[in-house]
C-alpha cells in the first residue's frame, strides 16, 4: 500500500474532519482547476497546513471534489470535468523536490509545483528553481512563513525579512515572488503568479505564505478566477520583421536553421521547411533533443561539446543567412559567442524578446510564436516559387539511418569516430553512448546530467526519435538528471526513462532513487563512474590548471542501489552490459542502476569551454 492509498483509507481525526474550507484549500482548489497531478516537496511544521489540505482532498472522493470546486467557481458541472486527486511526492531533499516538478514540466508541459517547510527547506529549494529560471521551466513554488504575529521574534526557523530573507532571496531567481501578508491577498497573487509562470518567457514562480494565513478559513465566495486560459498563449508575431525575413529570405542563395531548445513545440513544422527548401540544420547542447539525430539534413551540435561538420555549415563561405530560432544565444550555445555565428549574416527568431539583447550585431530580430512564423513561411509565395528539385523526401529518413555506419549518423563528423566501435575495457564512453542509443527502446526518455556525462551526450549520443533527450546545461546544476528522472516517469509511465549521470552528480542527489523505488518508477539510472569529478580533471588537465581537488573515492553504487530496493549492476566490459536485459529492465515497473566504469583517461570533447574560459581569465 502506498502513502497515497494510505491517506485515503485512513479514517480522518474529529479535529481534521471539522476543518473549514482554508486557503490551503483553496490552494489546492485551483491546482486541481489546471490538472496539476503531484506536489514535489518535504513536509514540515510551516507547510503543515498545505499538507492537511492535500490529506482531506485525497480523502475526498475526486467528484465530489470537481463538484465542490463547480459550485463555488459558478462553472457547470460535466462528467469530463472530474480531475484526478493531486498526489503528494515525498523528494528525499528539497532541491530534489524541485528537479523533479522541472522534469514533469518538461515531460507533460503542465506547471510542476514544489514546496518546502520555513528556513532551509526553502534555502534547499533554491538551486532547483535557480536551474528551472536559467532553462525557462513553468514551476510554482510554495514555502511557507512562521505566523504573521511573530515576524522578528526570532522564531525557530524564521524566514521573514526580519531574520533568513526568504523572499529576498528567491527573488532573482523567479518570474514573479511575493510575500502574502493578509488573506484578501492570497487569491489575487495566486493568480498572478500562475499568469507569471507561462508568461514569455516562462519560468518558476514563489509564494511565501504565513502559516496561520494557510490555515485561515476562507469567508465567502472561493475560486473566484478561472486559470486554465492562462496557459494557452497568444500566437502573434511581428508582422513588419515578419515581412522582413520574407524578403532576406528571398534574397539568401544559401540559408542555415540554428535551432535552440525553443523550437520544442514547432520542430515538425521547421523540419518540414527545411525539407522544402533543402537548408542545412545545426542546433545548439539543447536543441539537439528536439532534431532527429540521423535526419539527412542534420549537420549536429555547435556550441559546448560540438561536432565540427556544424561548425563547417555555419563557417561555410556561400552561407549568407543564418535563421537562430528559439535560442537565447548564451555561452554555451554559440561557442563562447564565435564570430562565425556572431554576424551580420545572422537573424534571431525568439519568443522572448530578453534574447536578442545577446545579438545586436543580427541583420533582423523577430519576436513572435515560432511556430506561427514558420506555418505562415509555408503559406508564403517563398516556398511555392522554390525550386523543389533538391528537396528532401521525408520518407528518406529512415533509409538514410540504415546506410550510416557505427552507430554514428554519416552527415555528423564525430572526434575520435574510431572510439564508437572499441570493444576494449574499460569502457569507453563513446562506445558506451552508441550502446546506449541503440539497445535502448526507441521512445525511451534520455535524461542527462551536467559534467562530463553531459560532453559525452551531446557528442556521441544519436538518436532518431523526437523529444526523448533532455538536459539542463545552462544553469548546469549537478545532480539535476536524478530528481528530473523521477518527475520525468511520473508524468510519463510508459515511456522508459534514463537517467544519465557521473558518480560526483550521482553522489550530490542519488538519494532520490529511492523516491522511484517508492513508487516503482522505471527508471534506469546510468552512472559514468571515473572515480573522478571529470569535468574538473579535464578541464585542469586542458587548461594547464593545476591538478587538485577531483578526487573521489571508489564507491559500490549498484550495492547502495540494492540497499533501498532497486536492482543494481556493475558493469566493467562490454560484455558486462550486454548480458543484461534491457527489455526486461524497462518492463520490469522496477528502478533499476548500472554502475558502469568507465575509461578515466578518455578526453570529453569539451575544448570550446576551455578556451573560452581561458579568454575570461586573461581578460580579467
Amino acid at each position: 500500500m502506498d502513502s497515497v492509498t494510505q491517506v485515503i483509507d485512513t479514517p480522518a481525526p474529529a479535529s481534521v474532519a471539522a476543518q473549514p474550507f482554508t486557503y490551503a484549500d483553496l490552494i489546492v482548489s485551483y491546482l486541481v482547476q489546471i490538472d496539476v497531478e503531484y506536489i514535489f516537496g518535504i513536509p514540515g511544521g510551516g507547510i503543515e497546513p498545505l499538507y492537511n489540505a492535500l490529506a482531506r482532498h485525497l480523502r475526498r472522493p475526486a467528484e465530489d471534489a470537481t463538484r465542490q470546486l463547480a459550485v463555488n467557481s459558478l462553472v457547470p458541472m460535466r462528467q469530463r470535468d472530474i480531475k484526478p486527486h493531486i498526489k503528494p511526492i515525498i523528494a528525499r531533499h528539497e532541491a530534489g523536490a524541485a528537479f523533479m516538478a522541472d522534469g514533469y514540466a518538461r515531460e507533460t508541459g503542465r506547471l510542476g509545483v514544489c514546496c518546502a517547510t520555513t528556513g532551509p527547506g526553502a534555502t534547499n529549494l533554491i538551486t532547483g528553481v535557480a536551474s528551472a529560471y536559467a532553462d525557462r521551466t513553468p514551476m510554482l513554488v510554495i514555502t511557507p512563513q512562521t505566523a504573521l504575529p511573530f515576524f522578528g521574534k526570532g522564531g525557530f526557523q524564521e524566514s521573514s525579512s526580519d531574520a533568513i530573507d526568504i523572499v529576498g532571496m528567491f527573488e532573482h531567481c523567479t518570474q514573479y515572488n511575493a510575500l502574502v501578508s493578509h488573506p484578501d491577498q492570497l487569491e489575487g497573487k495566486l493568480y498572478t503568479a500562475l499568469l507569471n509562470a507561462f508568461r514569455r518567457p516562462r519560468g518558476p514562480v514563489h509564494l511565501s505564505i504565513p502559516m496561520d494565513i494557510l490555515n485561515a478559513p476562507v469567508k465567502g465566495d472561493t475560486c473566484g478566477y478561472q486559470v486554465a486560459h492562462l496557459f494557452r498563449q497568444p500566437r502573434s508575431m511581428d508582422d513588419e520583421a515578419y515581412q522582413a525575413l520574407v524578403s532576406a529570405i528571398g534574397q539568401s542563395k544559401k540559408q542555415v536553421l540554428f535551432l535552440g531548445g525553443g523550437c520544442r513545440h514547432a520542430i515538425d513544422i521547421i523540419t518540414s521547411y527545411a525539407e522544402l527548401t533543402n537548408t542545412p540544420i545545426v542546433t545548439t547542447p539543447s536543441g539537439k533533443g528536439w532534431v532527429n539525430g540521423y535526419h539527412p539534413l542534420y549537420r549536429g551540435v555547435f556550441g559546448f561539446a560540438g561536432h565540427p561538420s556544424a561548425y563547417e555549415t555555419l563557417a561555410t563561405e556561400d552561407v549568407d543567412l543564418i535563421l537562430a530560432v528559439g535560442t537565447a544565444m548564451g555561452e554555451l550555445s554559440t561557442s563562447g559567442w564565435d564570430k562565425q555565428l556572431m554576424s551580420s549574416k545572422l537573424v534571431h527568431v525568439s519568443a522572448s524578446p530578453e534574447d536578442f539583447a545577446r545579438t545586436p550585431m543580427a541583420c533582423l530580430h523577430l519576436s513572435g510564436d515560432v511556430r506561427t512564423i514558420f506555418a505562415s513561411l509555408h503559406k508564403d509565395h517563398i516556398l511555392n516559387t522554390t525550386d523543389r528539385k533538391n528537396a528532401i523526401c521525408p520518407m528518406a529518413r529512415q533509409e538514410f539511418k540504415q546506410t550510416s555506419t557505427d552507430y554514428l549518423p554519416g552527415q555528423v563528423e564525430v572526434y575520435e569516430p574510431e572510439t564508437v566501435a572499441d570493444t576494449s575495457s574499460p569502457l569507453k564512453p563513446q562506445r558506451l553512448m552508441s550502446e546506449l542509443a541503440q539497445r535502448f527502446p526507441r521512445d525511451t526518455r534520455f535524461v542527462i546530467d551536467t559534467g562530463n556525462a553531459f560532453s559525452w551526450a551531446t557528442h556521441y549520443l544519436f538518436l532518431d526519435n523526437v523529444g526523448v533527450q533532455r538536459s539542463s546545461f545552462t544553469f548546469g546544476a549537478m545532480g539535476w538528471a536524478v530528481g528530473a528522472a523521477v518527475g520525468t516517469a511520473l508524468g510519463n509511465a510508459k515511456h522508459p526513462v534514463v537517467c544519465i549521470t557521473g558518480d560526483g552528480s550521482y553522489l550530490m542527489s542519488g538519494q532520490e532513487l529511492s523516491v522511484a523505488v517508492t513508487h516503482q518508477l522505471a527508471v534506469i539510472f546510468v552512472i559514468f563512474n571515473d572515480q573522478a569529478l571529470g569535468m574538473i580533471k579535464h578541464g585542469q588537465r586542458l587548461s594547464g590548471a593545476e591538478a587538485i581537488g577531483y578526487d573521489l573515492p571508489p564507491v559500490d553504487f549498484a550495492m547502495m542501489a540494492r540497499s533501498v530496493g532497486a536492482q543494481g549492476y556493475t558493469v566493467r566490459t562490454l560484455h558486462d552490459l550486454q548480458r543484461i536485459d534491457i527489455k526486461k529492465l524497462c518492463q520490469t515497473g522496477r528502478p533499476a542502476l548500472l554502475d558502469i566504469h568507465i575509461d578515466p583517461e578518455a578526453l570529453p570533447p569539451m575544448g570550446a569551454r576551455v578556451n573560452t574560459l581561458k579568454r575570461q581569465q586573461n581578460r580579467a
